[in-house]
């Protein structure tokens, strides 16, 4: 697959909002007075950027971004995310292990 910059920010933008969705949610649940109106506007916005993004790349037909096929893309970045993260925790778990026997 040939990488363009529309690609590159389609995974920015719906990670970012996916981000902000989740953490507003986490803020509103966990929070107390203002903190939990900050995590509600918080959500609110994530979700606003999310199905914004989603639509001008999927069914737009702006011409950049509307090559851009979201949902392969978005399958593809999960896969690669999760390889990085049990990369990461596999080599954290070794360096914890040889710390802590030495």
């Amino acid at each position: 697959m040939d990488w363009t910059i529309w690609m590159f920010l389609t995974i920015v933008f719906v990670v970012l909002g996916i981000a902000m969705i989740a953490l507003g949610i986490f803020s509103a649940y966990f929070g107390k007075g203002k903190n939990r109106n900050y995590g509600l506007l918080l959500a609110v916005v994530g979700a606003i950027v999310l199905i914004v993004w989603v639509y001008l790349a999927a069914d737009s037909g702006i011409e950049p971004i509307s090559d851009v096929h979201v949902f392969d893309l978005l399958r593809d970045t999960l896969i690669h995310l999760v390889g990085v993260l049990v990369g990461v925790l596999i080599a954290a778990g070794i360096f914890l292990v040889t710390v802590l026997k030495s």
